[in-house]
């Protein structure tokens, strides 16, 4: 799962680095800088949305104490303000909220401190590099604090009153090494994944491919002490062949973590799902779930879902360039999903994820990661499958499919588009889409909605990759046609549709449009709603905005 786009060769094109100062606090004077700022404090009563998954267990379900907001009150709900990301043509980050701050990372490694109901900005802080994880809020010794990671994989932690950083630690050595899923913060300590752009950087047949690993980093929310660090590949790559530019090839590599942990306090571990390999041999611990012990960080077992699954975009290549893919050559698919966990009842959990092949899957954390159920609802692909993740309420789980698949129109197209040897490319507009409803204890489809068309608008996708959030009664999934839906949690019923591809005024007063939804999904706490709208990947729309919707 190679981000931001996938079919270029090196993904560093888009990220833009930020000369940060010594505490990494920016200078600027914006418009809506909010007039008064009262000290934050985390308390765990408080509303809020924390990390990525609402939870350390990552199921991405608002309880109706913290939404505020029901399945009647979701169709009335309106847009309150936008706020714009200044210079970028993405908006990867997912917003994280305590009290009435709202925190969010940016393209340009900005970290926006702003006020949940209004907009206006409490603070900013620039990071070394971009920052596309969602953020975590806890406290850091006596200090509320907020917790993320970088690009450059540099995890943070930075007073959440002021904005000031309190310890920055560079997680991974390797040049290619990234922080895509959000660290979880649970019980003092913060679990940082690594995943890397080596996928990418293979398309060079002059890069020695490859030697990333994966790993998952224990640290003290306090210090920023690293506690212990394990990789999802046991064993250092080795040299395995050279290839036809006469390069020398290493492996087992690859093994990427491209989402947030799970932690799992009672039973004492953390769990994992990990992308494919990059280069032979192929590694066991590739596109699968991963348990490690919380305390040691040893690896207590490992569930592979797909064998035999060795990629790199030079696979897509034709054959007179391709240098480095692997003799594998797999289907490329990956986990982009965190693991969700939830109790079946009776003492019996399961672990749920879904998975790029199209299946979502069910495995018990507590007989090692034996399977529970498999349900196909995509058919899979590069692009295709479930990519992001997906939520869970009491009796189901909510997983949106993408199955895009990519369409060269004329050179000549204006669109603006990403695309390959001068070729601009595009998504089909009658291919993929669709969210599912299906039993946690037996993965039988609830109900299924197909999404409703782009009436064959060219540059429209009905893919539905970004990540799917429940709240009681209604299910939000967001698509690439700049669409974000709620579905009623029995039915499937679409009770509410916004389209968020268009210009909007905002409170700082920067020029932004909106564009695809990928990557996060959208935020409900308080009585309101927020996503950021507009995403650069093969065929996607881009857009810089944040939405907060209302009722």
């Amino acid at each position: 799962m190679f981000t931001p786009i996938r079919y270029t060769c090196v993904s560093a094109l888009l990220v833009i680095a930020a000369a940060a100062s010594a505490n990494g606090q920016t200078s600027e004077s914006p418009k809506n800088r909010c007039t008064a700022t009262a000290p934050l404090t985390a308390s765990a009563g408080q509303l809020q949305w924390n990390g990525w998954g609402a939870s350390p267990t990552q199921q991405r379900f608002q309880p109706a104490e913290r939404a505020r907001l029901g399945a009647d009150a979701v169709p009335k709900l309106a847009l309150k303000w936008a706020f714009g990301f200044p210079g970028a043509q993405a908006a990867y980050g997912q917003p994280a909220i305590a009290g009435n701050r709202l925190f969010v990372g940016s393209n340009d490694g900005t970290v926006y401190a702003l006020a949940a109901d209004t907009g206006c900005l409490h603070w900013t802080f620039k990071a070394a590099a971009q920052v596309r994880t969602a953020i975590s809020i806890g406290m850091a010794g006596n200090a509320p604090a907020i917790f993320f990671g970088d690009q450059q994989a540099n995890a943070y932690a930075v007073d959440a009153s002021t904005g000031v950083r309190l310890w920055k630690v560079h997680v991974d050595d390797h040049p290619a090494a990234r922080i895509t899923g959000a660290p979880t913060l649970a019980s003092g300590r913060l679990y940082v994944p690594t995943s890397s752009s080596e996928e990418g950087l293979a398309a060079n047949p002059m890069y020695p491919c490859c030697t990333f690993r994966g790993s998952l980093s224990a640290l003290d929310a306090t210090t920023g002490a690293v506690i212990w660090k394990s990789f999802t590949i046991a064993g250092t790559p080795k040299p395995v062949r050279k290839n036809k530019a006469d390069v020398q090839l290493s492996g087992p590599s690859g093994a990427a973590i491209w989402s947030s942990p799970t932690v799992d306090l009672d039973g004492g571990m953390v769990f994992v799902t990990t992308g494919d390999s990059y280069s032979d041999p192929v590694a066991s611990t590739s596109d699968a779930f991963i348990a490690f012990d919380l305390k040691t960080g040893k690896l207590l077992w490992s569930r592979q879902m797909t064998s035999g699954d060795a990629f790199t975009v030079d696979c897509d290549f034709p054959d007179a360039i391709k240098a480095n893919c692997p003799v594998a050559n797999g289907p490329d698919f990956d986990f982009g999903s965190s693991a969700v966990l939830v109790s079946l009842g009776s003492g019996k959990r399961a672990l749920i994820a879904g998975q790029k092949s199209g299946f979502v899957h069910a495995i018990d954390p507590d007989r090692d990661g034996e399977i529970l159920w498999q349900r196909k609802i995509g058919a899979g692909g590069r692009i295709g499958g479930i990519q992001w993740g997906i939520s869970a309420d009491a009796s189901h789980v909510y997983a949106a499919v993408s199955d895009a698949q990519i369409t060269a129109p004329a050179p000549d197209d204006k669109g603006g588009r990403p695309s390959v040897f001068g070729i601009p490319l595009m998504l089909k507009p009658d291919a993929g889409g669709g969210l599912y409803a299906l039993d946690l204890k037996t993965g039988e489809i609830a109900w299924k909605t197909p999404h409703p068309g782009c009436n064959n608008t060219p540059g429209c996708s009905p893919a539905q990759s970004a990540a799917t959030t429940a709240i009681p009664g209604v299910a939000f999934s967001g698509g690439l046609d700049g669409h974000l839906r709620a579905y009623d949690a029995q039915t499937g019923r679409i009770i509410w549709d916004t389209d968020t591809g268009r210009k909007f005024d905002t409170v700082n007063g920067v020029e932004a449009n909106g564009g695809s939804l990928d990557g996060s999904g959208a935020v409900v706490v308080n009585s309101m709603l927020y996503v950021n709208s507009g995403y650069i990947f093969t065929g996607h729309t881009p857009g810089n905005v944040l939405l907060a919707f209302s009722k």
